[in-house]
């Protein structure tokens, strides 16, 4: 398959990054294969990005690249923006601060058409990845589960909480899980709803992800490529510069996905949604960096709680 280029258009949103970009397409060039299409959606404040894209210069990168100015800046209106653009049978989100490792692709498009159900694989973030949970928490997932599992890997729980898939040498490479990240993922594109994201997600649309993969899920299988592997070299950006805003967006956007995607509305999900809340203010108090923004944090989450109470 070295050198194929794949009925894949892949969109990524971008806003003030383009050596994270840069480092993400020389990643991409290396790769065994690669998608006919690549559609940068830029809401960035200079040219920088649009020049790189425009007068490319990274040896190997076969994929053709379709750039974009942002209608409007926001992950999730701007993935919205890029879908518009291709009729490819295969439709891919990547960040743009991940690196590939070998064969990421190659697998992963092997993973999608080992089963015609599926609607969606996504690569495993080496650097993000299920860790066995400890007793309290083992305790609140059976909680949120209504059941004690072996494994929550992979799994969405009670009032939207999404936990990320496990890699175990015992697993197989196709993995079934519940949602799927949008680091680096495939979707068929008859599988995806139109349009992709609701006008709710925002800025930054924390659980967007996890929005369209339950909804991509009501009908289509998900599963996690396991040895499709990918590094998130996670960037600073302004839109995470508030620990506030972000914490408020979190459980906002928790409590849209619970009533709105799983139609969770009864007291008992209000009453988990709220134990986890708590759970994961008190978590945040064992790393230095949940310390220092706890007061931001516990704002955010106070703020979130309005908005749910007036809404």
């Amino acid at each position: 398959m070295a050198g194929e280029l794949l009925p894949i258009v892949v969109v990524i949103p971008t806003r003030n990054r383009p050596e994270a970009l840069r480092r993400t397409l020389g990643s991409l060039a290396a790769q065994s294969v690669q998608p006919a299409e690549l559609v940068i959606v830029d809401a960035s404040e200079d040219d920088c990005t649009r020049l790189m894209c425009l007068e490319p210069s990274i040896p190997g990168l076969e994929s053709t690249i379709l750039w974009q100015y942002a209608e409007t800046a926001g992950a999730a209106v701007q993935r919205n923006q890029g879908v518009r653009t291709s009729s490819q049978s295969v439709v891919g989100f990547f960040d743009d601060d991940i690196l590939f490792e070998p064969y990421c692709l190659e697998r992963m498009w092997r993973a999608l058409n080992s089963d015609d159900r599926l609607g969606g694989v996504a690569a495993m973030i080496t650097n993000q990845r299920y860790q066995t949970p400890g007793r309290i928490s083992r305790i609140v997932f059976c909680l949120m589960a209504g059941k004690t599992e072996l494994s929550y890997a992979g799994r969405v729980l009670g009032p939207a909480v999404n936990l990320l898939p496990e890699d175990r040498e015992d697993l197989p490479e196709v993995v079934p899980v519940e949602w799927l990240n949008l680091g680096c993922t495939f979707y068929r594109r008859e599988a995806l709803p139109d349009p992709l994201f609701a006008d709710h997600f925002k800025g930054y649309s924390l659980m967007e992800d996890v929005a369209l993969s339950l909804t991509v899920g009501q009908r289509w299988k998900l599963a996690n490529a396991r040895t499709a592997r990918i590094y998130h070299d996670s960037q600073p950006g302004a839109h995470k510069s508030d620990p506030a805003v972000l914490a408020e967006m979190q459980s906002i956007n928790r409590h849209f996905v619970m009533t709105k995607i799983l139609g969770r509305d009864r007291v008992s999900d209000y009453l988990k949604l709220a134990l986890f809340e708590l759970f994961s203010l008190v978590s945040s108090l064992q790393s230095h960096s949940g310390r220092a923004t706890f007061s931001a944090t516990l704002r955010g989450r106070v703020g979130a709680l309005r908005r749910i109470v007036i809404c």
